[in-house]
C-alpha cells in the first residue's frame, strides 16, 4: 500500500476559509477576523500549499470556490462548529433557561431547522418558544412583551438597534420552464403589507414603469411560493429561498433589478444566550445563501 500524502489543517485557516467565502471576499473577512486583508490572504495561500490544491479562483470583481474548495469548505464548517461546541461544554458555557424567539416566515421555514438543531446540539439544556409573524409587527410587539430575539428582514439599512447578519439578492421566482406572459400585466403573488418584499417589488415595477396585477394575494410565504412553483404569479424572494421547481426571471422578460434583502438581528438583551443564538442564525444563514450562489 503506498502512504497517503500528509495534510495538516489547521483550524486558524480553516476559519479564515470560511470567512473569506462567507463574506465574499478578503476586506470584509479581514474585518470580521480583526486581522489585515494581507494576512487572511496568507492563510489562504498556507492552507492550499497544505492541501497541496488550489481552493479560491479569485479575479478583480469575484471569488469562487474550486470543487477542492468546495469538499473542503463543507469539512471546515463542521471542524469549526464542531470545535466551538467542544470549546463551550468544556468551558460549561452551555446556555440553559428558556428564550422566546421572534422570526419572520422565511426564516422559520428556511433556516431555522438548521439553526435549531446546530444550537440544540451546542445547547441541549436550553429551551427555545417561537412567535412567528411580520418583522414590523414583532418589533412593536418587543416593546412591550419578552421576546428575547428576533430575526426579520429589511430591504435597506436600519438604524438604530438592528445587527446586520448578511445581505442576499432579492430575486423574482416563477415556474421553471415558463414565462408569463410578456403582453400582459406581470402577475403577482406578494404577501399582505407591511411586507418589504411587497414594497421593494412595487416599488421596482413602478419605477420601470412596468404594468403588474396583483394575482395572489396570501398571508403566507408558502403560499406565494406555491403559487410561483404553479405558474400562477411571479413572486419576490430572497435568492437563498429559491427551490427546485423555481427560476429566476430577469431583464430578458422585462422585469426589473430588486434591491438586496437584508436579514437582521432585532436582541432585546446582549445575554449569552441570546449571543450564541444570533452566532448560529448567522453562520446558518451565510452558508444557507452561500451555497444558492
Amino acid at each position: 500500500m503506498h502512504a497517503l500524502p500528509a495534510i495538516t489543517l489547521d483550524i486558524v485557516l480553516l476559519r479564515s476559509l470560511l470567512e473569506v467565502v462567507d463574506a465574499g471576499g478578503f476586506a470584509l473577512a479581514a474585518q470580521n477576523l480583526a486581522l489585515t486583508p494581507s494576512a487572511v490572504s496568507g492563510h489562504i495561500k498556507r492552507l492550499e500549499h497544505s492541501a497541496g490544491k488550489q481552493l479560491l479562483t479569485r479575479t478583480t470583481r469575484s471569488l469562487e470556490l474550486t470543487a477542492a474548495g468546495e469538499v473542503l469548505y463543507m469539512y471546515a464548517r463542521n471542524i469549526v462548529d464542531l470545535e466551538r461546541e467542544a470549546r463551550a461544554r468544556l468551558s460549561g458555557a452551555a446556555v440553559q433557561g428558556r428564550l422566546v424567539l421572534g422570526a419572520s416566515e422565511d426564516f422559520a421555514g428556511t433556516w431555522l431547522p438548521q439553526v435549531l438543531q446546530t444550537f440544540q446540539r451546542w445547547h441541549p439544556q436550553a429551551s427555545i418558544e417561537l412567535k412567528v409573524g411580520i418583522t414590523a409587527d414583532l418589533l412593536r410587539r418587543q416593546a412591550h412583551e419578552q421576546i428575547d430575539v428576533i430575526f426579520g428582514k429589511q430591504c435597506s439599512r436600519t438604524e438604530g438597534a438592528g445587527e446586520l447578519l448578511w445581505a442576499e439578492p432579492l430575486v423574482w421566482a416563477y415556474a421553471a420552464g415558463r414565462a408569463p406572459d410578456p403582453g400582459l400585466p406581470v402577475p403577482l403573488a406578494l404577501f399582505p403589507a407591511p411586507c418589504v418584499y411587497r414594497e421593494a417589488a412595487l416599488a421596482a415595477l413602478a419605477q420601470a414603469g412596468r404594468a403588474w396585477r396583483l394575482a395572489f394575494d396570501s398571508g403566507s410565504m408558502a403560499g406565494c411560493v406555491a403559487a410561483a412553483l404553479a405558474g400562477f404569479a411571479v413572486t419576490p424572494v430572497a435568492r437563498s429561498q429559491l427551490r427546485d421547481g423555481l427560476r429566476i426571471l430577469g431583464t430578458e422578460e422585462g422585469l426589473p433589478a430588486l434591491p438586496d434583502a437584508r436579514f437582521y438581528a432585532f436582541p432585546r438583551n446582549n445575554t449569552p444566550a441570546v449571543r450564541a443564538l444570533v452566532d448560529t442564525v448567522r453562520g446558518a444563514g451565510q452558508r444557507q445563501q452561500f451555497h444558492a450562489r
